[in-house]
């Protein structure tokens, strides 16, 4: 079963209207772009920054709303005038764990807030889901009665992980969990997201531009550029067998040990004017392989076999 269906997905950032002259037609954060994520599926989102991963993220957890689209969890279209029923569906933990939390609450006041509002749980039952839930995350009660800036990255991002639990979610948004995270804090947060995972049933989106840890954690993977699909395949072999060039390039930035650092073969290293975005392929101004249609036509997402998809006119062969 579907856990998350989004059909023709976009965002437009309307511009001031100037003083002379006619108005643009404003940026294009998220083209239309479709995607499905099964029940209990891990699905990464990769792309550079300015790709629309953050954009895209915000539109799923209703902080944006989309220019046009339609998202869907578990078959029923997402409606956010109600927003406790949307809560229960889906949440988001964010980049920064330290920004997120409101620092002039305790941390007791912050996890208490999904349980009042979404589920009018009263003081006893919510005392007692709090202590189960951190119990989860393994921070110890104490902690309740502190304020934000006087915890770690890591245990601010597990609190942020446990108030995220707290609204019983089917479906987690997790935006560069791990990104402002030491290496090994890192590792015990991605632990502690499987185990969770396992636990509950849950169905992540992990959004990062780490490929060492969306290739670990994802189950598939989405690779986005200037706010559109390129390539989505399996995460074993996505980045090992790319059909995208886009793709390649990314595999081929990551450091890996034992490799020495080579630049990867391109034209250009600046992502298309978002003002002024050019016909055909997006990519084509970077793109090695670049022929006569990619400055004309848009490619389509088909299929390269394999349960892999690429929209390249020109795609890389095994």
């Amino acid at each position: 079963m579907l856990a998350l269906r989004v059909q023709n997905l976009s965002k437009t950032f309307p511009l001031k209207q100037p003083l002379f002259g006619a108005a643009a037609p404003g940026v294009r954060a998220v083209r239309p772009t479709s995607f499905d994520v099964a029940r209990g599926e891990t699905l990464g989102v990769v792309g550079e920054s300015g790709c629309g991963k953050s954009t895209l993220a915000r539109m799923l957890v209703g902080l944006l709303d989309p220019t046009e689209g339609s998202i869907e969890i578990e078959g029923h279209a997402l409606n956010t005038a109600d927003p406790s029923e949307f809560g229960k569906l889906i949440q988001y933990v964010f980049q920064d764990p330290n920004s997120s939390l409101n620092p002039r609450k305790t941390i007791r006041q912050i996890m208490e807030a999904p349980l009042k509002h979404l589920h009018k749980m009263a003081k006893p039952e919510r005392d007692q889901r709090i202590r189960e839930i951190f119990a989860l995350v393994n921070l110890r009660e104490s902690f309740l009665d502190r304020y934000p800036h006087e915890f770690s990255g890591g245990q601010a991002q597990r609190i942020g992980i446990a108030r995220a639990l707290a609204a019983q979610p089917r479906i987690i948004i997790l935006d560069e969990p791990v990104s402002a995270l030491d290496v090994s804090v890192q590792a015990q947060v991605l632990n502690l997201l499987a185990d969770l995972k396992a636990q509950f049933g849950l169905t992540y989106l992990f959004i990062t531009h780490d490929l060492a840890v969306v290739e670990a954690v994802s189950d598939r993977i989405v690779v986005l550029y200037f706010g559109t699909v390129v390539e989505v395949g399996r995460a074993e072999s996505i980045f090992a067998r790319p059909r995208h060039p886009y793709t390649k390039l990314l595999a081929d930035c990551a450091p890996v040990v034992g490799r020495p650092l080579t630049a990867p073969e391109q034209k250009g290293s600046e992502l298309p004017d978002p003002l002024n975005p050019p016909p055909g392929c997006a990519f084509a101004g970077r793109c090695p392989r670049t022929t006569e249609i990619c400055w004309t036509k848009e490619p389509e997402l088909k299929s390269m076999g394999e349960d892999q998809l690429a929209a390249c006119h020109q795609p890389l062969e095994d």
